[in-house]
């Protein structure tokens, strides 16, 4: 229950994100999550959203990532969506590092286990995306 939006700078990625979180806010039940690198959603993401700034936790790499998301459903059963802005800028990886796909894989496990839809969004040219990469375009 992976979603994928790649793309390189000024394609159109946060504007997506922003309409498919408003969106998820109105529709779901559940809570909405998004996790961001650095603070631009502030103002343009509905204020039912529990919006969360990377850097604050210092996630280093894709292990204490997966622990965050780990903890985030651990202390609420009733996420719905998670998104991920800017993922390989969260832990500081190439794009086109075989560990996002590993990532991906884990994300796309843990969130059909927990009933939880993640979307998102990595800055690169998708054509470079890996095939583990491109099934949750």
């Amino acid at each position: 229950m992976v979603r994928v939006i790649m793309g390189v700078k000024g394609t159109g990625k946060t504007k997506q994100m922003i309409e498919l979180i408003n969106a998820a806010a109105k529709s779901e039940a559940g809570s909405v999550v998004c996790i961001e690198h650095g603070s631009k959603l502030t103002y343009d993401i509905h204020y039912q959203i529990r919006l969360i700034e990377a850097k604050e936790y210092n996630l280093k790499n894709f292990d204490m990532l997966k622990g965050f998301v780990s903890g985030l459903h651990a202390g609420n059963y009733d996420i719905s969506s998670v998104f991920i802005e800017s993922l390989t800028k969260i832990v500081g990886v190439d794009p086109e590092n075989e560990t996002v796909e590993q990532f991906l894989d884990w994300l796309n496990d843990f969130g059909e286990k927990n009933g939880i839809k993640f979307t998102v969004t990595i800055s690169a040219d998708a054509s470079l995306a890996s095939e583990g990469v491109r099934k949750y375009f």
